[in-house]
């Protein structure tokens, strides 16, 4: 289980994060919504170590708060940046080649190559093909790729359908329910919101660096009013 309280982060003076608390139970998957600005970004990337905060995280009892990023993928945690930060002059496998764990995390399914191209079968069709030269939505494909090859047992997944065709969108949202039966917790941070409630257990909406909702997919869909207020653009 992911446990986080009161977590505070900034990006240099300006606070963003303002006391978040929230779980994440294995196998479930959490929709983290909310307008751009509204510090999503900011907390999937203080929870791998990435920018400062203060408060407290644990992951399955282990605590996050003063890991080092490295360390805190070890412990079974994976996340996939929003702009997807593959390594451009390495070739599509030497990408997922990256992503092997060096440490097994505990009761992790072990991801192997072939189930890995089965699920992007783009991706075993330019195998041998440069990063830099793949398209936006298969960089993405690839970015999902790699983090699965570490084995995690939660992935914290920022905007993975921003910019992709329907096609390929269909084809993260199969991933998504492949995480789920596999066992494999994830914190989706989500524009799309038809399916990020289609796919989710559970949503958060996130407002001003607060959580200002915590329910159900249905439950949010009933609150005409706080997705006018929190969701829908200015």
């Amino acid at each position: 289980m992911l446990r986080v309280q009161a977590l505070h982060a900034q990006q240099g003076n300006t606070p963003v994060l303002r006391g978040v608390s929230l779980c994440v139970h294995p196998g479930e998957i959490v929709a983290l919504l909310g307008r751009n600005g509204a510090g999503r970004s900011t907390l999937v990337q203080a929870l791998m170590g990435m920018c400062p905060a203060q408060g407290e995280a644990s992951w399955q009892g282990d605590a996050l708060m003063n890991c080092a990023t490295h360390e805190i993928a070890r412990k079974g945690i994976a996340y996939v940046a929003e702009d997807r930060a593959v390594f451009p002059t390495l070739t599509v496998h030497q990408n997922l080649v990256l992503g092997l764990p060096q440490h097994q995390a505990r009761h992790a399914k072990r991801w192997q190559f072939d189930e890995v191209y089965a699920l992007f079968p783009m991706l075993a069709h330019r195998q041998h093909t440069r990063a830099a030269v793949l398209s936006g939505g298969e960089q993405q494909m690839l970015a999902l790729g790699r983090a699965l090859m570490g084995s995690p047992q939660l992935m914290l997944i920022d905007e993975p359908t921003e910019g992709l065709s329907p096609l390929l969108v269909e084809r993260v949202a199969h991933l998504l329910g492949v995480l789920r039966q596999s066992g494999v917790a994830v914190l989706l941070v989500e524009q799309n919101l038809p399916l990020a409630l289609s796919l989710a257990d559970r949503v958060l909406v996130m407002g001003r660096g607060q959580i200002v909702f915590e329910g159900t997919p249905q439950a949010l869909q009933n609150q005409q009013n706080l997705q006018k207020e929190w969701l829908e653009p200015w």
